[in-house]
């Protein structure tokens, strides 16, 4: 079971800009919980996400000394990609791909088949410095501007990135439309047809419909999970303010109550929860 907690998408869209030094108090306290993955910044334009703008100093002041947790940093362009790849801390780069042309605009200014030769770029470069690529087929539940959408094209999609090279997937409900229903159909086909790939989930949702949400990946096979603490954050594009991530407390709750042993250290995890109040406030 691998749990990735997700401060960076959590503190993204925030407009008040967190101090440097309060981000890494708070990411140091998420190493010490024992996640697999601590997703904790990314390398795009300050002029795009400006809270984010201090990745690389946030870096700087991490401790990974003794700590079982791994380093994932989002890149949106090879620009980020060269400047990710240089700190040997970060373990994994995560691209969002986007099954949606409109979003992929959107997101990353550039068209699916342009952000289709940047992933191979990316995984030559991943190669190259010994760093894994994690790609997020983002609108993979659906999407608002009436782009085509259907199984089949989450599926085509899967099939031409694992063929690139990409080892892990994560589907990625980008505005909170999934339910349990579209999870327990689309999950299970690409973990049939892709069993040689590493295949996670990253929800959106709402406070109401978390557990049933998460109830449906857990139930198809799923064993690879984002979350982020509190359901903070979310994409600024949902049409229900109360849309956000998956809140990582629901996922605990849920993945113990089914007998999971998650090796998590829950005192260093409440001291998180206490200090998330000053850094969300």
């Amino acid at each position: 079971m691998k749990l990735i907690e997700c401060p960076r998408d959590a503190m993204q869209g925030l407009h008040d800009f967190i101090p440097t030094a309060l981000k890494a108090e708070y990411i140091n306290l998420l190493l010490q919980v024992g996640f697999d993955t601590i997703d904790f910044g990314s390398f795009v334009s300050p002029k795009a996400i400006p809270q984010l703008r201090d990745t690389a100093e946030v870096l700087a002041q991490l401790d990974l000394s003794t700590t079982k947790s791994k380093l994932l940093a989002i890149v949106a362009n090879l620009r980020g990609v060269e400047a990710a790849v240089q700190h040997q801390q970060i373990t994994y780069l995560g691209f969002p791909f986007s099954i949606s042309e409109t979003f992929q605009q959107r997101n990353t200014n550039s068209s699916i088949a342009q952000s289709l030769n940047t992933v191979e770029e990316m995984l030559n470069l991943c190669d190259k410095h010994r760093k894994t690529a994690v790609v997020y087929l983002s609108m993979g539940f659906g999407n608002p501007y009436g782009d085509e959408w259907n199984v089949e094209i989450i599926e085509k999609w899967a099939d031409e990135l694992i063929n690139k090279g990409v080892k892990i997937l994560s589907l990625a409900d980008t505005t909170g439309v999934s339910t349990p229903e579209k999870i327990e159909t689309i999950l299970p086909a690409l973990l049939k047809k892709f069993d040689q790939t590493e295949i996670g989930i990253h929800l959106h949702s709402t406070p109401f419909t978390r557990l049933e949400k998460i109830e449906a990946a857990y139930k198809t096979g799923c064993t690879r999970f984002d979350s982020a603490l509190k359901g903070f954050g979310g994409c600024p594009m949902a049409a229900d303010d109360l849309t956000g991530n998956m809140a990582t407390e629901d996922l605990i709750y849920y993945l113990q109550s089914k007998g999971e042993d998650l090796g998590l250290n829950m005192d260093k995890w409440q001291e998180a929860m206490l200090l998330s109040s000053k850094v969300f406030n």
